[in-house]
């Protein structure tokens, strides 16, 4: 027999060590019942939402609290107690027991019924709502099916249900059903019709009944579930269809779902749209070989329509279970908790559904830390045993532990928040095991701040093993994280090891950038050549910084340095700048053309020497800019380009100082370059410059095809075809020809064309004045004569009047105009005529 500290160091129950999450938690129903269970053993057992009723061995009936307690108790016999039965409220109980007594009593009244069979009564089952004076029913059952009913004077009066098939071993009552198990099968009563509506017969006859008694379970009032042996049926109650009826009851029962199990079936419970199975267990013993009592399952299978699939399965280690039979173990539940009681002699064990506490506990066991800290997140309101706090650090312990460090310093941002205290306890932490590295890219640099010493701490870490990635420290926090003057010395230090290290020197330029010493960090800048020297004088406005460095900006990126200069003229003057640059006059170029590029007046004072500084360094735009500059001096331009014999640009000087004879003398001799000439010719448009181009070119056969092929439009070709010796040979003379004949049939077409357009368009504007001129003017009274500026109209409409009316709209009274001294009868507007505006002439004269 195994000791009290035995029993209670046993494990409540045994899962599968595979990594599926089980669907239900167990514990000892405890208190009262263990002190019931060390002298007694329980045979049966009754859930109501609001109490227990425990049976046992030596007839004691126990009255118990969820928790266990004794509230009550009754000596109803001094044998085994086979059943007890509760109504729906939970004040009235019925007994039975193996001597035959059955007892039905209120809880709460002197209301009590008492018998004494002949026989073992097995089962007893009060009417539902027997609280109610119309429903004053139970049934018994031992060799018969019994049904007590109170009638006239509080009599009882009993009924046959059922006999002849052997003792009734359960029942159960629902509604208006009520259903038994005899030895043959299960038979389902409408109390309604009184008529029994089904039979549902045992499958396995092999089974004593006795020993592996039937299960009945009513998962509502029209479902009805059964388990014997091994086999699970679930029956549905239905209407039958009035065409149906015939002699039949008007209900009939279908079986919906049918399926076998592994083990024998000790009780059945509903959940949800799953069961609840509690299963009697044999197995072969390893040491003696011999088949003994295993440790019950309680499984939880979907139902299919002719098998079931497993959702979890237990094996429970309840006391004695060694020595326990299909009968001694028994399933009850209470409806709307998901509470189911297994009873067995020794024992009463309680399975509930886990909740979100539960499920966060195995995923902590598992080491799931992730999916625990989801789940508490997406349950923070209801869950009551957990933190997400403690589960997050217990996380960030967990990666620690298996080296991932960089996740674990990633997760802290999110499980620490804002507590600074957390964050300072990990960052040393990270610092113990030599991992601050991991955690500086997640350090909280707003909301919240950490003490400046964590910062420093950091940053000495990496200035001690990792010059980049200090330096991008530096970058990415803020200056007023930790203390500036400490790490500009600390990095001065390392620095003096290695005065030349781009990166150090780079750092420490933002570093005095941070502290305002923008001098410093500007001569760093320049030493290194870095592009955020620029960006830096920019938002510091650091010109005045600049003033004797601007040769240094220069050689940097003068790009840049001449577009900044010239954007800030007013904090750096061009003297200044011109002046700086004296000794480098290839820079002092560059600011100068794009000077000039920007506003060809602002600079015109440096024009003279900017002809030089393009001659030397910039050729090519020398001559653009003697084009577009108006204040350089000619003869001092032309002067270099003839000791520098720039050939393009002499000509160009020589025909803008007016002398074109000799700028297209130096075209044809110096370039030979006809089509040049002729483009000077014809730009010049003089007609000496075309005689002297024909006079130089007569002898010379390739400057005449260019000649005819080109001046076609500008000069008689006659004058130099005349001029051309007998017997010369004149490259494609024959196409020069043609060319000419061609230009000149363009020109007659081309006039023909104008001529008929111009014919059409005068006489278009011809019929369109006439279309004006012959529309009416409107005078009225507000108009007035011209001359002497009274209405144009008399005040008296009956008095004759005699106005004209001119094209422009002027009028005038007939004897307000000067008399003509012309023959010609038309009249011609003195204040158009006066104006030039051309001679108007009367449209209209109106007389009256």
């Amino acid at each position: 027999q195994e000791t009290r500290s035995n029993e209670e160091s046993t494990d409540e129950s045994e899962e599968d060590e595979s990594e599926e999450e089980p669907k239900l938690k167990y514990e000892r129903l405890s208190n009262g019942v263990t002190e019931i269970l060390q002298k007694d053993a329980a045979s049966c057992m009754t859930v109501h939402e609001k109490f227990l009723a425990l049976g046992t061995h030596y007839g004691k009936v126990y009255l118990l609290d969820v928790q266990g307690n004794i509230t009550q108790k009754f000596d109803v016999s001094p044998v085994k107690i086979n059943q007890i039965s509760l109504d729906e409220s939970g004040e009235h109980m019925g007994v039975c027991s193996e001597d035959g007594k059955v007892q039905v009593f209120g809880l709460y009244s002197a209301e009590e019924f008492h018998e004494t069979f002949d026989c073992p009564i097995k089962i007893v089952a009060v009417h539902p709502h027997f609280v109610r004076s119309h429903f004053k029913q139970f049934v018994t059952g031992g060799k018969k099916l019994l049904l007590y009913e109170r009638g006239w004077m509080n009599r009882w009066k009993p009924s046959v249900l059922h006999e002849g098939e052997g003792n009734i071993r359960n029942v159960k009552w629902r509604g208006h059903l009520i259903a038994w198990a005899n030895n043959m099968g299960v038979k389902i009563l409408d109390m309604i019709s009184k008529q029994r509506i089904t039979n549902v017969p045992r499958d396995d006859i092999s089974l004593r009944p006795d020993m592996y008694p039937c299960s009945l379970c009513w998962k509502d009032n029209l479902t009805l579930i059964i388990g014997w042996g091994n086999s699970v049926k679930i029956c549905s109650v239905k209407e039958r269809h009035a065409s149906e009826m015939r002699d039949l009851p008007n209900r009939y029962v279908e079986i919906v779902f049918q399926f076998d199990t592994e083990f024998y079936i000790s009780g059945l419970a509903p959940l949800c749209d799953q069961l609840v199975i509690l299963s009697y267990v044999k197995e072969i013993s390893e040491k003696t070989e011999v088949e003994c009592c295993a440790r019950p399952r309680l499984d939880i299978v979907q139902p299919l329509p002719e098998s079931c699939e497993e959702i979890s399965s237990d094996a429970l280690t309840v006391r004695g279970f060694q020595e326990n039979e299909c009968r001694d173990y028994h399933l009850e539940y209470s409806e709307g908790e998901s509470l189911f009681y297994i009873i067995s002699p020794r024992d009463v064990v309680v399975a509930k559904e886990r909740d979100q506490d539960d499920h966060i506990d195995w995923l902590l066991e598992k080491k799931k830390y992730e999916e625990a800290l989801m789940a508490a997140e997406i349950s923070q309101k209801t869950i009551k045993k957990h933190k997400i706090l403690d589960i997050g650090l217990a996380y960030i312990n967990h990666l620690v532990e298996k080296g991932e460090y960089d996740l674990a310093a990633r997760k802290c941002q999110k499980i620490l928040g804002k507590n600074t205290e957390l964050w300072e306890f990990e960052v040393y932490k990270f610092k113990e095991i030599g991992q601050l590295k991991a955690i500086s890219r997640y350090l909280p640099r707003r909301d919240p701040v950490l003490k400046p010493l964590i910062y420093e701490m950091v940053l000495h870490e990496f200035l001690e093993s990792d010059y980049e990635g200090f330096a991008t420290l530096i970058k990415e926090w803020p200056g007023d994280l930790y203390n500036n003057t400490i790490i500009v010395q600390a990095v001065v230090d390392h620095l003096k090891k290695d005065p030349q290290n781009r990166t150090l020197l780079q750092t420490l330029a933002e570093l005095y950038t941070y502290d305002q010493r923008y001098g410093r960090a500007l001569e760093i800048y320049l030493t290194l050549r870095h592009k955020d020297v620029f960006q830096l004088i920019h938002k510091h406005n650091l010109f005045s910084s600049i003033r004797d460095k601007i040769v240094l900006l220069m050689d940097f990126d003068s790009e840049k340095a001449v577009d900044m200069l010239l954007d800030n003229e007013d904090k750096i003057s061009i003297d200044r700048v011109v002046e700086e640059l004296e000794d480098r006059p290839e820079l002092q170029h560059v600011y100068l053309h794009k000077l000039f590029k920007r506003d060809h007046h602002k600079g015109q004072r440096y024009h003279e020497k900017q002809i030089s500084l393009y001659a030397e360094y910039d050729r090519p735009n020398l001559l653009p800019f003697l084009r577009d500059s108006t204040h350089c001096p000619l003869e001092k331009a032309l002067e270099i380009c003839q000791q520098r014999n720039f050939v393009e640009e002499t000509v160009y000087l020589l025909s803008r100082m007016g002398n074109s004879r000799s700028a297209l003398k130096m075209i044809m001799e110096e370039l030979q370059d006809v089509d040049k000439a002729i483009e000077f010719a014809k730009e010049q448009d003089d007609g000496e410059l075309w005689e002297d181009l024909i006079l130089y070119s007569i002898d010379k056969p390739p400057f005449i095809t260019g000649l005819l092929n080109n001046i076609g439009t500008h000069v008689d070709p006659i004058l130099l075809i005349h001029r051309i010796k007998e017997g010369m040979e004149i490259p494609n003379l024959r196409d020069s020809l043609v060319k000419i004949l061609q230009d000149y049939n363009l020109q007659i077409l081309l006039r023909e064309g104008c001529k008929k357009i111009l014919v059409a368009d005068s006489l278009s504007l011809l019929k369109k004045m006439h279309r004006t001129q012959m529309k009416g003017v409107p005078v009225d009274e507000e108009n007035i004569c011209e001359s002497c500026l009274s209405p144009i109209l008399p005040s008296d409409a009956s008095k004759s009047f005699n106005v004209v009316v001119f094209h422009c709209r002027h009028m005038f009274h007939k004897e307000c105009l000067p008399v003509s001294n012309t023959v010609s009868p038309v009249q011609f507007c003195n204040i158009c005529s006066a104006k030039h505006r051309g001679p108007g002439s009367a449209i209209l004269e109106m007389k009256k």
